[in-house]
């Protein structure tokens, strides 16, 4: 088991060194120039040649990879162009904001996929599982930033239930008991969560129907069919934890999703979080944020499909014994 894990950690090293290197070389390829106005407004030459002295972007391209590289093992991400402060700040106050967003949409897609899957499952060729087969089918094809307006005219222009985006209300929320404030948060989470939750929970919910279906037909089931327990038993024990598998696969699958999602989600939504820093990044050509940026998410994929790969492992140790 832990040569097994050192050859996943190392992996998923080598994963994140990939990523850098590639986003490094696209975003100093790329035409454009970080420190030029997006208008018409002129600039001095002179003033954006000091900056790009100051920043080190006059020298060759190896070298600036090199210190990058440097800087990089040695914790530093450098200073970002456009906002005038270290790297590390901006992401230390954009990454939690993304994980409460992505924590809530993955336990949304979960659940909720399972017990859609499952109920599929227990009504298999019938009419709920075809009207929620549909369903999900036109969910899981519709794009995540699409959903999200339609939510946010619906349920907060028209309707006035939530809140049009933030993290909280800028005016009320520092008043509130601590118990006010939690509300607050999920309140103006519940959009942009249910926005990503939904359309994750669509496809989970068709890949546990097929995993119930297939285990469905196992001898063990059918045996506790013949000793005469309740079908919702045979359902729930029997058959729900050995169709588990899948879901563990799932969610290692589901962290590259819900970290792309939200990139125009959080747009979406104006929900500051790294998704929306580093589109905002991107369109200001601020290199050392979208590079953290990358890095940052790059970093949360290979954790979440190390975990999933720890899970599956633990769940069926024929895996660990083929892969040594």
């Amino acid at each position: 088991m832990a040569a097994w894990l050192v050859r996943r950690v190392a992996a998923s090293g080598a994963i994140v060194f990939a990523v850098v290197t590639f986003t490094f070389l696209l975003l100093h390829l790329a035409p454009g120039e970080p420190f030029l106005p997006s208008g018409d407004t002129p600039v001095d030459p002179a003033v954006v040649t000091e900056l790009r002295r100051q920043f080190g972007l006059d020298a060759p391209l190896p070298v600036q990879y090199a210190k990058y590289l440097v800087a990089l093992a040695h914790g530093r991400l450098g200073e970002s162009f456009a906002l005038h402060r270290p790297v590390a700040a901006a992401l230390a106050d954009a990454i939690p904001n993304t994980l409460a967003l992505a924590g809530a949409a993955l336990a949304l897609d979960l659940l909720l996929g399972l017990a859609l899957g499952v109920y599929q499952a227990a009504h298999a060729r019938r009419l709920p599982d075809v009207g929620l087969g549909y369903a999900t089918l036109f969910l899981n094809s519709v794009p995540t930033f699409w959903l999200g307006l339609l939510l946010l005219l619906v349920f907060a222009e028209w309707l006035g239930w939530f809140p049009v985006g933030g993290v909280v209300d800028p005016v009320v929320h520092a008043s509130l008991p601590w118990a006010g404030r939690a509300a607050d948060r999920l309140w103006h989470l519940a959009l942009p969560a249910l926005t990503l939750g939904c359309v994750g929970a669509a496809g989970t919910a068709r890949y546990q129907r097929a995993a119930v279906l297939e285990v469905v037909g196992q001898d063990y089931v059918r045996t506790a069919r013949a000793k005469g327990l309740p079908e919702r038993r045979v359902l729930l024990v029997h058959t729900l934890r050995n169709a588990l598998l899948p879901l563990v696969t799932l969610f290692g699958l589901s962290f590259p999703f819900l970290l792309t999602g939200a990139v125009l989600v959080e747009s979406v939504f104006a929900w500051p979080g790294m998704g929306k820093l580093a589109a905002d990044a991107i369109f200001r050509r601020d290199y050392p944020i979208v590079l953290a940026a990358a890095i940052a998410a790059s970093v949360m994929v290979v954790l979440g499909n190390l975990l999933a790969d720890v899970l599956y492992a633990v769940a069926d140790p024929r895996i660990r014994v083929h892969d040594q």
